[in-house]
């Protein structure tokens, strides 16, 4: 028998100072599962009355004070709740679960990595790096079907930026950072869902600056948030977009969510 799941993912950039526009998310595109970065907020102040009013009531949370914190919202069952430490700091970046299918759903969020694309000036971009290199490592040991989603923080291809030219010194779209993801991608053989529905070089961004006065106008977008899958469950995704019109709502989170519909 199969069952159709709706898998949403969003930075969201602080959960409790967003939580009127996540609240209208879901009652609009109603997805089974919600995956939110930078929650911003411990497990004991995470809004959870929230959403299990709205029917999610599997909550797996990872969080810590003011930065960060990752969670799983689901109105069907979620097991086998993980904690994986990529930033080698204890810092809350994943969280990940089993499905009853026996697929796993892995939710992270990369560090963004500074202003410098150069780690002996910024260990911040050290940091990002090596937090990469583990997950590949991770990925090269995956004997599971498994849905990886969140905020990679970094737009891979020359057209999931507003213009390569301008960016490619700009972390988020140096080569390096281009490589390692590269190089996760292929630890695993992982199936990216965004260019599989939007083949290159259609345009397709995830992000867009606060800066931008008006953002549609100048559009200076990234494809920053990503959705990949184990090479078994690509046929299983049904449908992928991403859902624009939630940038323009009221306290806007600079990203914009991702939803993938699979049929298993």
């Amino acid at each position: 028998m199969s069952q159709k799941l709706k898998i949403a993912s969003w930075n969201i950039n602080s959960v409790r100072a967003r939580i009127d526009i996540v609240t209208r998310f879901l009652n609009e595109e109603a997805p089974d599962i919600l995956c939110l970065q930078e929650t911003k907020v411990v497990n004991d102040t995470f809004p959870g009355g929230v959403f299990r009013q709205l029917g999610y009531n599997h909550q797996v949370l990872h969080g810590q004070p003011m930065h960060h914190g990752v969670a799983i919202l689901s109105r069907v069952p979620i097991r086998e709740d993980d904690r994986l430490d990529w930033q080698a700091n204890g810092e809350a970046r994943h969280v990940g679960i089993r499905l009853d299918n026996g697929v796993r759903l892995e939710n992270v969020y990369v560090p963004a990595g500074g202003d410098v694309p150069d780690r002996t000036l910024n260990p911040k971009f050290g940091q990002k790096l090596d937090f990469l290199e583990r997950m590949v490592e991770w990925a090269g040991k995956l004997d599971k079907p498994t849905i990886l989603v969140g905020d990679f923080n970094i737009a891979p291809l020359e057209c999931d930026v507003w213009s390569h030219k301008q960016l490619i010194d700009v972390v988020s779209h140096t080569p390096i950072e281009c490589e390692v993801l590269s190089r996760l991608q292929a630890a695993h053989n992982w199936v990216d869902l965004g260019r599989r529905f939007y083949p290159a070089p259609q345009r397709l961004y995830t992000w867009w600056s606060y800066r931008a006065r008006d953002w549609q106008a100048s559009d200076r977008g990234r494809r920053l948030d990503h959705m990949w899958v184990s090479p078994e469950l690509a046929d299983k995704a049904l449908s992928h977009k991403v859902c624009e019109p939630c940038r323009s709502w009221m306290r806007p989170s600079d990203h914009a969510p991702l939803i993938t519909e699979f049929e298993f």
